[in-house]
C-alpha cells in the first residue's frame, strides 16, 4: 500500500523504432516521458527528482491522471509517426523541475514543428543571452521527451549538437528532425 508521501501516477509504455517510451502522468499533467526506459528506471529517476517514491498504477484507477496520460500518449504516438502532434498543448507536471530548467524547457516548447533554433538563440529567447551552455545542460535534463521538443535545438552552426547521454542520441535527434522534414545542417534557424 502506498504511504502518504508516495506519489501515485498513471503510466503507459509505447513502442518506438528506438526502443520503449515510458509516459507517466499525475492529475496535474505529464510527470515524465523517457525514451529507452522501463517502469523501474523511471521510478528511480522520479524518486530522485521528487524526493519521494512513485507508485505507477493503471490509468483507469487514476481519473485525471489517466486523462493526462491519454493526452500525452496520443501526442507522443503521433510525433513518433511523424504526424503533427500538438505537444505544446499537453499539460506538464513541473514538480521537482528547477526554475531554470523550467524556463529553458518552456522556451523550447515554443519552437514549432518544422522549426529549429540554436542553444544560443534559445538562451536569448528566454532572456539569458550568453547562457547557451547552461541551456544545453537544461535540455539534457529534459524529463518530458518529445513533449518538450529538445530535438529542435541544434548547435549555432546548424549541426546536430548534443542529445542526451544515449550513444545513439545524435542519430535519434536526426531521425526526429527528419520526421518533421528537416535536414542537417540546418541553414534557417529561428530566433
Amino acid at each position: 500500500m502506498a504511504g502518504p508521501e508516495t506519489v501515485r501516477a498513471a503510466s503507459a509504455t509505447l513502442a518506438s523504432s528506438w526502443g520503449p517510451v515510458v509516459v507517466v502522468a499525475t492529475a496535474r499533467g505529464v510527470l515524465a516521458v523517457e525514451l529507452r526506459s522501463s517502469a523501474a528506471v523511471i521510478r528511480t529517476l522520479l524518486r530522485r527528482r521528487l524526493g519521494t517514491d512513485v507508485t505507477l498504477v493503471e490509468p483507469a484507477a487514476t481519473g485525471a491522471a489517466g486523462r493526462s496520460l491519454y493526452e500525452a500518449v496520443t501526442a507522443v504516438g503521433a510525433a513518433l509517426e511523424g504526424a503533427p502532434a500538438h505537444v505544446e498543448a499537453v499539460p506538464l507536471d513541473w514538480t521537482g523541475v528547477t526554475a531554470w530548467d523550467r524556463r529553458v524547457l518552456e522556451g523550447a516548447r515554443t519552437i514549432g514543428r518544422g522549426q529549429v533554433t540554436s542553444y544560443g538563440r534559445l538562451a536569448r529567447r528566454i532572456g539569458a543571452p550568453g547562457a547557451a551552455r547552461a541551456v544545453g545542460a537544461a535540455m539534457g535534463r529534459n524529463p518530458f521527451w518529445l513533449l518538450v521538443p529538445c530535438h529542435r535545438v541544434v548547435a549555432g552552426d546548424g549541426s546536430i549538437g548534443g542529445y542526451g547521454d544515449d550513444p545513439d542520441g545524435p542519430e535519434i535527434k536526426q531521425d526526429l528532425l527528419a520526421l518533421e522534414g528537416i535536414a542537417l545542417p540546418v541553414a534557417d534557424l529561428v530566433d
